[in-house]
């Protein structure tokens, strides 16, 4: 779950689920492509190396509600040593006009000192709101505590209003 503080704007709530079973990956969203708009995951994981770990998984999605499109999606991560580099994309193809179409990116590089905190650099291109900058960038700090992890990003730092994200996230 994670929440958005938006100055000037909407702040909202932004919930994931994800589900993995052997190479099968399922996730439904809210509130990820735009504002009052749900989506629909299905995936393949593959992991492939010993001391540089690839991770992938191609997706395909359905988005519906103030948003309503199909997209490919492409979520990877490349883990050496202590530094980790994740991304996660979409290409929203609108089915309510071609104008809609939109492609989003959330990616972040991290370094992980110790096993229980990672620190970094975090970029996103979203929709769900609107700041003087396309793509925004930040920083990014994340502790974790046996199954549970709560981060925070600071977008547009430095900028007259910079966006604040908390996320709390639970394993099983």
């Amino acid at each position: 779950m994670s929440g958005y503080y938006v100055p000037n704007g909407q702040s909202y709530a932004s919930p994931t689920f994800t589900a993995d079973h052997d190479t099968l990956h399922l996730e439904a969203r809210y509130n990820y492509e735009g504002l009052r708009t749900g989506s629909l995951w299905v995936g393949y994981n593959l992991t492939v190396g010993k001391k540089l770990v690839l991770e992938a998984t191609p997706m395909v999605g359905g988005i519906f509600g103030n948003v309503n499109g199909v997209a490919p999606g492409l979520e990877f991560t490349a883990t050496y040593k202590k530094v980790q580099l994740f991304s996660a994309n979409e290409y929203i193809f609108d089915t309510n006009a071609k104008a809609g179409n939109f492609f989003y990116t959330w990616t972040q590089l991290t370094y992980s000192p110790v096993p229980w905190f990672e620190a970094g650099y975090v970029t996103q291109r979203t929709r769900a709101y609107q700041t003087a900058l396309d793509i925004q960038r930040g920083l990014l700090i994340q502790f974790t505590h046996k199954k549970a992890t709560f981060s925070t990003q600071i977008f547009n730092p430095g900028e007259t209003d910079p966006v604040l994200v908390f996320s709390l996230g639970y394993s099983f």
